[in-house]
């Protein structure tokens, strides 16, 4: 059986969710093309989503094409949601890059195919909306070989844009503009078939370019482009054929492997139950069967006894015993599952981030007092589907935060919390995440024994700054055996949770932390007596006093505040960019020089994350309502002027001495 599991990917409203519908409708899957106004989608299945008209969370439906199952995933278009094209990214055998006729490339879609090129996930790209006015064939072709890609070559003409009436026409060997612009695209990739192209006479032969451009794409070297609309269904069928000549498909030559899999969305069924859904990339796992999840590391591992599997099938889901390579299914009766676990054997190193983290903070409040206590349930089953949204609880001043993408991700929390757990929240103004970093080399030491010391247990920690984007790396300087290696590990597990919190209370990142000093007490007692703890060390004693060595080798090396940027880009009436420029520069935004290209002025820059809300506010008012604003994450740089401080948590162990006091409460004896 061979099998294809694709998304769908586009910036919001480029007409994704209409064209998953089209492509099920062509297949025969559905009888009716569903509605994303009228909310009658196939994967738009949450009352939210058909509510907004929006994808929230990612949905998958099947439909076979000349042979292949193809397992569509449809992903969210707003970038508030990017964090489920996070988890789908690595599940993918191909994509369609979906781009307004209209609109053009976009802010999402530059990003999105940024990071399919990057992890060279195989591309085709559809034009969509050729049936709105405005829509336009050779400027968004041009666009998108400017900003997309330069390896693209359009498979179709147009003819009507804008009208109802729009069709397209595919290419033959009859096209000679074609024929040349294929054969330059693919002899730029391809020694052999450049010197077959230079001794030749006649050129190459049509088939042959054929099959060399089914080669590169399947590579992700090339990407095709179709045009057409999913309203309409023009375009639709070449992109279906398009689709399975030119993205790679899945066999079952790794069935017979060790299970290899990855689960990629986990939700919750009627009776609270979860549901994983998982793509298997070798062997199989079956009903009844017990199976190893994980993270990253050993320590991660868990096991869970699968109770029932589903697989998509031709537009739903069956209730299968098996669920082999290259399939996605659903499996139930893992109750320890999280997002990103590997199922079984590992598929591959580490799993690494593709998109920025949430760059966006705000405290959530119940409404009423008595549902403090549901409210941290239902954010837990949240941060079970979501893991970004990072929820913080502060015992202290009994508040909860949350990490978010943007406001509209706030919304559909606070809407999610009202329909589905009952429970009415507020929330407070929205913060930036900032992030710090280390501005030179600090180390501290305490060792046993010694004032002012409590512990039972000898640390010593060197903090440097690492190159950008490489995140924390824990060293040791001391030998492996040179005490337990569970006490070696409460250290190394220490470090990194304290650095959720530095000098100015934001997390700590592109450092290394070295452990240059251990010692501990080995468990002993007195003569003829049990265990006496207050004589050796435990894993308790390096927990506490790691943060503190660490935090002092932090104050001696320093930390620089970063806060995030937001890329712009804001078009408006020529007539309307005096009154902008004040506001930029009051909103520290840095603008590029601006384009005016008619009665029509584009700006770029970028500003930060903070403030492109108010921007977003801002623009319809200053622009008579023709303004419109694009944004996206690009980059942290150091923050001018006063440093933000984050409010700290009861376990912030920046202020030694009530942090001492506080701990030597909690330590049996109180040495």
């Amino acid at each position: 059986m061979h099998t294809l599991n694709l998304g769908i990917l586009a910036h919001v409203d480029a007409g994704k969710t209409s064209l998953t519908e089209r492509l099920l409708h062509n297949a025969g899957v559905i009888d009716t093309v569903g509605s994303v106004d009228d909310g009658s989608t196939q994967t738009d299945t949450l009352a939210l989503e058909r509510q907004r008209g929006i994808t929230i969370k990612s949905a998958v439906v099947s439909f076979a094409v000349d042979g292949v199952t193809v397992n569509l995933i449809d992903t969210p278009g707003h970038p508030d949601f990017i964090a489920e094209v996070e988890r789908v990214l690595g599940v993918l055998d191909g994509a369609v890059l979906v781009v307004s006729a209209v609109e053009g490339v976009q802010a999402q879609t530059r990003i999105l195919m940024r990071v399919l090129r990057r992890l060279r996930i195989p591309t085709l790209v559809f034009v969509n909306k050729t049936d709105r006015a405005g829509a336009r064939y050779e400027g968004v072709l041009a666009d998108i070989a400017e900003r997309l890609s330069p390896s693209v070559v359009a498979m179709c003409s147009a003819e009507g844009l804008g009208t109802r009436g729009a069709r397209t026409r595919p290419f033959t060997d009859a096209d000679p503009e074609f024929v040349k612009a294929l054969t330059d695209l693919l002899t730029t990739h391809d020694d052999d078939l450049l010197a077959a192209y230079v001794e030749g006479v006649a050129g190459l032969p049509y088939g042959r370019l054929r099959e060399r451009l089914a080669a590169q794409s399947r590579r992700s070297l090339v990407h095709p482009v179709y045009f057409g609309s999913a309203a309409t269904g023009a375009g639709v069928a070449e992109l279906t054929a398009g689709i399975a000549e030119f993205l790679p498909v899945t066999g079952g030559q790794d069935a017979e492997g060790p299970a290899s899999g990855t689960v990629f969305k986990v939700e919750r069924g009627p009776a609270g139950e979860k549901i994983a859904y998982a793509r298997m990339f070798s062997g199989a796992v079956r009903t009844r069967e017990r199976v190893r999840l994980g993270g990253d590391g050993e320590e991660d591992a868990r096991e869970g006894k699968i109770s029932a599997i589903t697989v998509f099938d031709n537009g739903t889901d069956v209730h299968g015993s098996s669920l082999s390579a290259g399939r996605i299914g659903r499996l139930r009766g893992l109750h320890a599952v999280r997002i990103g676990d590997r199922i079984g054997a590992p598929a591959g190193g580490p799993v690494r981030a593709h998109f920025a983290p949430p760059t966006l903070e705000t405290v959530v409040t119940p409404c009423r007092r008595q549902d403090r206590g549901a409210l941290h349930i239902a954010l837990g089953h949240l941060a079970e589907q979501d893991p970004l949204i990072g929820v913080r609880r502060d015992d202290l001043r009994q508040e909860v935060s949350l990490s978010l993408y943007g406001e509209v991700q706030k919304e559909v929390i606070q809407a999610t919390l009202a329909d589905e757990y009952g429970i009415e929240v507020g929330f407070r103004e929205t913060t930036t995440i900032c992030l710090e970093r280390p501005a030179g080399t600090g180390a501290a030491v305490e060792f046993i024994d010694k004032e002012p010391n409590p512990f039972l247990a000898t640390v010593g920690l060197r903090v440097e700054p690492a190159a950008f984007g490489s995140g924390v790396e824990f060293r040791r300087e001391v030998e492996l055996g040179s005490m337990p290696y569970a006490l070696m590990r409460a250290v190394e597990d220490t470090v990194l949770e304290t650095l959720g919190q530095g000098i100015h209370g934001w997390q700590v990142t592109d450092c290394t932390v070295t452990m240059t000093h251990s010692g501990y007490w080995p468990r002993q007692s007195h003569s003829h007596a049990v265990f006496d703890k207050s004589m050796s060390s435990t894993a308790g004693d390096f927990r506490h006093l790691t943060p503190l060595v660490l935090m002092d080798a932090l104050k001696q090396a320093g930390t620089t505040v970063y806060e995030p940027l937001h890329r712009f880009r804001a078009e408006l009436p020529a007539d309307a960019l005096g009154p902008l420029v004040p506001v930029l520069a009051r909103l520290r935004a840095v603008p590029a020089p601006p384009v005016t290209r008619g009665s029509v002025c584009t700006v770029d820059g970028v500003i930060p994350a903070a403030r492109v809300h108010e921007l977003q506010l801002l623009l319809p008012g200053m622009t008579r309502g023709e303004g419109m604003l694009e944004s996206a994450f690009e980059d942290y740089r150091p923050v001018t002027g006063p440093v933000p401080q984050r409010s700290r948590t009861d376990r912030d162990p920046l202020n030694r001495k009530d942090y001492l006091l506080r701990t030597l409460r909690r330590v049996d004896g109180g040495r």
